[in-house]
């Protein structure tokens, strides 16, 4: 169970640190370009965390000089928008030029080590179609060595180290804004012995900034609720489960 994008707005950072506290989410994605997440650590207690690079060219600023990369900036220098990205999927074009991404995502590695005093246990992407983008964290990841974990297909799993993992992504997003415990109930009920079951979160509560920036609003709240539920936490623990982080994988 994955929570993303610390460090995003002071809503999410509160309520990223309030899953936390209730004790079912241990892995914490950062968004390091992001000028709240050194804030949203604090919030934590990160020694106890698996913490990952949640790499994202799609909100804010970059770290580098937008100069240098222009293929994912605009004018006025911010990260083109995650429209954008899909906009040129549909049309079967990727502007993304694979020397300026690979500069960007390691500036926001850097970064991550000197927020964290150490590399992140897990390191992916905050989901732009781009294959150029995908390809360059391979780059990066496999020049620190640091533990990928790539974008799959729907329905398929995905190989971290050795083991085999499968995200859950809901089909209907209206009914999983309305209901995520639906979602993660039937997440436990398709869990097997073969594969590493994910579920990745984006709790948060609603301010200025994420009302203005990401249409993903409603869903952070409701699932901040969810993950904060004493009885969710009942049911979970009666199910036979483990909960585990990407630190336990082998």
């Amino acid at each position: 169970m994955r929570a993303d994008d610390l460090g995003y707005s002071d809503g999410v950072n509160c309520g990223i640190a309030a899953v936390v506290r209730a004790g079912l989410v241990r892995t914490v994605g950062v968004m390091t370009n992001m000028p709240l997440a050194e804030r949203g650590l604090m919030q934590l207690e990160p020694d106890g965390l698996c913490l990952g690079q949640h790499t994202n060219i799609c909100t804010g600023r970059p770290l580098t000089d937008p100069a240098r990369i222009p293929s994912i900036v605009d004018g006025d220098g911010l990260f083109k928008p995650s429209g954008a990205y899909r906009a040129a999927a549909r049309a079967g074009e990727d502007f993304v030029v694979l020397d300026e991404v690979v500069l960007e995502i390691e500036a926001q590695y850097r970064r991550f080590v000197d927020l964290v005093g150490r590399d992140p246990d897990y390191f992916e992407g905050h989901a732009v179609a781009s294959p150029t983008f995908f390809r360059g964290l391979e780059v990066v990841a496999a020049r620190h060595r640091l533990p990928y974990f790539a974008m799959g297909r729907p329905g398929e799993p995905v190989m971290f180290r050795s083991t085999p993992v499968l995200a859950h992504v809901p089909e209907d997003f209206a009914a999983y804004e309305a209901d995520p415990f639906a979602a993660l109930r039937r997440a436990v009920r398709e869990a097997d012995d073969e594969t590493c079951g994910l579920m990745v979160f984006h709790p948060g509560y609603i301010d200025a900034y994420l009302e203005d920036h990401s249409s993903m609003t409603e869903a952070r709240i409701r699932e901040a609720e969810m993950l904060t539920d004493p009885d969710v936490a009942t049911w979970l623990a009666g199910q036979d489960i483990e909960l585990v982080t990407f630190r336990d994988l082998p």
